[in-house]
């Protein structure tokens, strides 16, 4: 079959004019032994690793689709943990900027990541109401703890204990046993959601954040566990206790819950709260890693400090008070000293925990993190909402003192939405204009080369020469800038009314403008005398005018410059003769407004697309409607004809980026990247571009590669792709015993472990069939009394013509360490006795004794009442209990040695 006609594919490039979105937080990173100068910031599906110094990008951590929703840095600084909106979350090394580890347990986006103190586990608590707790080391799931009936806020390790707190959105504050895996404590005590959460004064004081303007501070009190060796153990279980409930009240009415009374470890009374100066909920509560520095801050742009005293400060202020006290009591009353013993004063909360000051940034606060220097200086780095991340330092020695900006990084974004784009004439420079800047960016670096404030821009175009850039705005003002200098030359009053639309002639001698006046205005360039300097400069004059009965959205001129096409806001597109300003056609079908519209190169076609989410190709011959299209699943925003060609692309508010065939009609492909809704796009000169540029702030380019593009493969690329997001959907296999929704398994089924439970699965049926060759092979032998040549299975010949029970292992050793649970679960229990055979052969030839053992006892554990009840396993079984307990206990003396041979402790890791 002949290709009947070829497509070139586009692909994603960059994304630039982002410093940092606003769903993730920002978070301090360790580069090159350095503290405090290098931040990591989640931008969309990246994330970006900021120079504070020079105020550069110095690493992308690529993402892959969805967006970052949290960061968490390693203990030892060298890995960086991202949660991200589909719940997965990756472990990126910060050396090499790789994510080699990849988690999927959640089913909704990740709110909050943890390490524990030596980074060997992280837990992770989702909108999904779960926290899961990883193995780092091992890349895998340890468990899943449920309880919360709301999306987590935050989740900490203590570092004494092996224990974790937990609250959420459910106003519930949480302590689990991370020995037994289930929650020994609930405190009810909050009555609005808990946002933020803390532990301060070496774990024996939590500070809790919520939607009021309190924070309220709890005192632990850690109870010594006196065990009775003849007292049987109490029995556990991994969900919340189904016996007696202790439920008392504490002093101020705050209920705490306690699963069962014999598995009380700790108790929680309340120390009393800090009134905040915010009046709306807690953002973000933090405290830095000496946990000496507690800072908070709500929906404003206000983060204010306290400082939490040691024992040390507290007693001398104590000591203090008392003088005071002991000085006044011998003043009021002259009894003599005798008396002054029982004075008595009291430490309050407010005394412990001290407000130190406020510090106020240039913008909402979206998110922060605290470091102190090498100096010894407090750091607070903030990412705020108008794209925009700013390093305040306080000084130590004098906390009272003012903060100071020490930077900011802003030169590399816009600080609110781009509504226009355009390229330059030689396809290397592109214009970016929004509410108070035009940024020019060189297309190659993507590095911003000019920066000037303007007017809220709507529209824009590069002068003929690339020197100068017209921009329409907002209040219906032309303004014309000067790109060598920077200068605003020009401010015309062009319309009474926003102008919506510019487009430059085909001669290139002068432009037409639309506006909210309901008018059409002609311009001309001209050069006038500059008052500044002897030379002329450029100037435009207005020559015509043409008045219609509704306001304009959108104009564009024919390549003959023959016709003007008008779109206005009664849905329809008139189109008028450029000469005489006559009417020609009036083009009309569309249910709502015509936001955008563009007319092809050779002036055949022109297409438009409206807030109907339709786009329309008609003939500009006789104004028929060629083709009517279902474009977007929202407004069509954009539309530009690719020079040269009768493919277009088209902009939407659904985030997508769609190219169309004029011709044929179709479909060609969709370009997906964007977060939030697309305003604009530009098609270079050349067509080897495209820039867009978005609500979530980014902007994208997007390039043409050699790659030709066939449809029916796209669709069938497409159809696989929606297939595989159904299988992931599925839901979840449940385990006998289970009920199905309830999985305490920290996986969850995703087309990666479908694909590797049936790598499995063949894996099995190619050493069934290759044992069963082995034994025809040997009667063969037998029967013709000589050797015969035993063919090769190809599989077994690429992989170095090893055994079949090799081969096994060897896909078993390439499913990912966090993907291997979930395969097993998917996997037939017709293939479980096969395996338990080999993996009894496996381990008796001591190979990775470990990952077998793993996958041994995960078999085991799901597939138990089957194994048990089949007779024929039971001598398996039997095999495998000495082969394990000896394989294991050898791994066991090998690796004491190995340690005692490094110099440790070999008994902490005996048996």
């Amino acid at each position: 079959m002949g290709l009947t006609k070829q497509y070139l594919r586009y692909v994603a490039s960059a994304v630039f004019g982002l410093i940092g979105s606003q769903k993730g937080n920002i978070v301090f990173v360790t580069l090159r032994g350095e503290k405090g100068r290098y931040v990591a910031v989640p931008a969309c599906e990246h994330v970006f690793i900021w120079d504070l110094r020079k105020g550069e990008k110095i690493l992308i951590l690529q993402g892959l689709k969805q967006e970052v929703t949290c960061l968490c840095p390693s203990p030892d600084g060298l890995h960086l943990a991202v949660g991200y909106e589909d719940g997965s979350i990756r472990i990126f090394s910060l050396l090499s900027g790789e994510g080699n580890v990849t988690f999927s347990g959640h089913k909704a986006a990740i709110t909050s990541l943890k390490y524990d103190q030596l980074g060997g586990r992280l837990a992770s608590g989702s909108k999904d109401t779960d926290v899961i707790v990883w193995d780092v080391i091992n890349e895998s799931g340890l468990y899943r703890l449920k309880g919360h009936k709301d999306a987590i806020t935050q989740a900490l390790f203590l570092r004494g204990k092996n224990l974790l707190v937990t609250s959420g959105k459910d106003t519930m504050v949480k302590w689990w046993d991370l020995d037994t895996q289930h929650c020994f404590k609930t405190m009810v005590g909050h009555r609005t959601e808990v946002w933020g959460l803390v532990l301060v004064s070496e774990e024996k004081r939590l500070v809790t954040g919520t939607s009021d303007s309190e924070l309220r501070a709890w005192d632990i009190a850690y109870l010594e566990e006196i065990e009775d060796p003849e007292e049987p153990e109490p029995k556990k279980t991994k969900g919340p206790s189904s016996g007696i409930q202790d439920t008392h009240e504490a002093e101020d009415g705050a209920l705490e819950t306690s699963e069962a009374p014999e598995d009380r470890i700790l108790t929680c009374r309340k120390a009393g709260s800090i009134m905040r100066e915010g009046r709306d909920r807690v953002v973000n509560l933090a405290v830095d890693r000496t946990g000496r520095i507690l800072a908070c801050h709500g929906t404003d742009s206000v983060l204010e400090v306290f400082c939490i005293l040691s024992g040390e400060e507290i007693q001398k202020k104590k000591d203090k008070k008392m003088k005071k006290a002991r000085k006044k009591a011998r003043l009021s009353s002259c009894k003599g000293e005798e008396e002054d013993l029982e004075v008595s004063v009291e430490i309050t909360l407010q005394d412990e925990i001290q407000r130190v000051t406020n510090i106020k940034t240039s913008a909402k606060i979206k998110s922060f993190d605290l470091i102190h220097s090498s100096q010894g200086e407090l750091k607070a780095v903030f990412l705020l909402q108008n794209n925009l991340v700013e390093l305040y330092s306080l000084s130590p020695s004098a906390l009272t003192t003012q903060p100071v900006r020490a930077s900011r990084i802003a030169i590399g974004g816009h600080r609110s939405d781009v509504r226009t784009l355009s390229f330059s004439s030689d396809n290397i420079a592109v214009l970016s204009a929004s509410a108070d800047s035009i940024k020019i960016w060189n297309r190659s670096t993507l590095q911003c080369i000019r920066t000037m404030t303007c007017e809220y821009a709507l529209c824009s175009f590069f002068v003929p020469g690339d020197r100068q850039v017209v921009i329409g705005t907002k209040t219906g003002k032309l303004q014309l800038y000067d790109l060598a200098s920077g200068n605003l030359l020009e401010t015309i009053d062009a319309h009474d009314g926003a102008l919506w639309s510019l487009s430059l002639s085909p001669d290139q001698r002068g432009f037409v403008t639309g506006g909210a006046d309901k008018s059409v205005r002609f311009w001309d360039f001209e050069l006038v005398k500059d008052e500044n300097s002897t030379q002329k400069r450029l100037s435009v004059k207005q020559t015509r005018t043409l008045q219609l009965d509704e306001d304009v959205l959108c104009v564009s001129y024919s390549p003959n410059q023959k016709l003007l096409a008008v779109s206005l806001l009664d849905c329809t597109v008139k189109i008028f003769y450029v000469d005489t300003l006559k009417f020609f056609l009036s083009l009309y079908g569309h249910k709502l407004p015509v936001i955008c519209m563009d007319i092809s190169y050779d002036g055949a076609l022109i297409a438009t697309g409206s807030a109907d989410r339709n786009v329309k190709i008609w003939g500009l011959d006789f104004g028929d409607c060629h083709k009517s299209l279902f474009a977007h699943d929202d407004s069509v925003m954009y539309l530009q004809f690719v020079p040269k060609s009768h493919l277009f692309f088209t902009a939407g508010k659904d985030r997508k980026i769609k190219q169309w065939d004029a011709d044929k009609f179709e479909h060609i492909q969709t370009l997906e990247g964007h977060h939030q809704e697309i305003w604009c796009l530009a098609v270079s000169p050349s067509g080897d571009y495209v820039v867009s540029s978005s609500h979530d702030k980014s902007l994208r380019l997007w390039e043409r590669t050699r790659e030709p593009l066939i449809l029916e493969e796209e669709r069938e690329m497409q159809r696989e792709a929606e297939y595989e997001e159904s299988v992931a959907k599925e839901d979840q296999p449940a385990v006998p015993g289970e009920t199905q929704g309830d999985n305490y398994f920290t996986g969850k089924k995703t087309i990666e472990t479908v694909k590797a439970a049936e790598r499995i699965m063949e894996a099995v049926e190619l050493y069934r069939e290759e044992t069963a060759k082995m034994k025809e092979h040997k009667a063969i032998c037998k029967a013709a009394g000589k050797e015969v040549p035993l063919p090769i299975n190809p599989i077994l010949m690429a992989y170095g013509s090893i055994s079949p029970s090799a081969y096994v292992l060897e896909i078993f050793k390439g499913i990912k360490s966090s993907e291997l649970e979930e395969s097993l679960l998917v996997l037939p229990f017709s293939y479980v006795p096969d395996l338990l055979t080999l993996f009894n052969e496996l381990i008796q030839l001591g190979s990775d004794v470990e990952l077998l053992c793993r996958c041994l006892f995960f078999l085991l554990r799901i597939h138990f009442g089957q194994i048990t009840s089949n007779q024929m396993l039971v001598p398996v079984i039997e095999k495998l209990k000495e082969t394990t307990i000896s394989k294991v206990r050898q791994v066991r003396v090998s690796i004491s040695v190995e340690i005692q041979s490094r110099g440790a402790n070999p008994s902490v890791y005996a048996a």
